[in-house]
């Protein structure tokens, strides 16, 4: 396999830990990035496991001149850029006639207005390759919206939106684009859980488990591989069954 160029976003996370290694252990050609912002200890640690194939690049996901910045910075490294995963989040919950305007905002802009600005940064480069796999980390929220997430619930959904029309407008130029829509998975947005909401939010799943970070990242890996070249504009549901 030929070099291929990833860059993840929000990959201080357990889940953009898992996403990275599942492309580091895909193959020993792949040259992972690792967008980071506030947080970089678990990306720094992984770059040192993995020398010479793995970096960070500091990225604010809601900065368009922080996205120019970091797709530059990798495109002058490795002279081209294959796959962006845009998993960066964050959620902040509330009701909607409690929830602020920065809470609102917030949220939107790292969910939603990153998306858009990292897919906008990286179309010349793929489309000067003609090939190029985005995929977008949206949530279950988007499609199933719970209460006290009106804004988390609408960013996401925007995503999914976002993910079709974009996938119309480059199919023609081999560049794939799909979203992932993961349910309840053990990450940093279930730590905060209490016994009982756990074992509430597991009965609420076919499977009586939450995910694994690992098992939403094989779903990205694939859908960014060869292999998926005729799957663009889709929702892959990760989430245990539930309807």
């Amino acid at each position: 396999m030929s070099l291929r160029v990833i860059l993840v976003t929000g990959a201080n996370g357990l889940l953009g830990q898992a996403i990275a290694r599942a492309f580091l252990a895909e193959s020993p050609d792949n040259s992972v990035w690792l967008g980071v912002h506030s947080r970089t200890e678990s990306a720094t640690e992984l770059v040192r496991q993995n020398p010479g194939r793995c970096r960070t690049v500091a990225l604010d996901v809601t900065s368009r001149e922080a996205w120019q910045q970091a797709v530059a910075q990798v495109t002058a490294a490795d002279h081209r850029l294959d796959v962006l995963v845009n998993n960066a989040g964050t959620h902040e919950d509330a009701l909607l006639g409690m929830m602020s305007v920065t809470a609102w905002e917030k949220v939107r802009a790292t969910n939603l207005d990153g998306v858009f600005h990292g897919c906008q940064a990286v179309l010349p480069t793929m489309i000067a390759q003609r090939s190029g796999r985005i995929v977008n980390i949206s949530s279950l929220s988007a499609i199933l919206s719970p209460a006290g997430q009106a804004n988390y619930a609408a960013a996401k959904a925007g995503v999914l939106a976002l993910t079709q029309s974009l996938a119309k407008e480059v199919a023609r130029l081999s560049i794939t684009v799909n979203a992932v829509c993961p349910g309840f998975v053990e990450t940093e947005a279930l730590a905060g859980l209490a016994k009982e909401e756990r074992a509430e939010a597991q009965r609420r799943v076919p499977m009586r488990r939450f995910g694994r970070p690992e098992e939403v990242a094989s779903a990205v890996r694939f859908l960014a591989c060869a292999e998926a070249s005729y799957i663009t504009g889709s929702a892959l549901k990760i989430d245990g069954g539930i309807l």
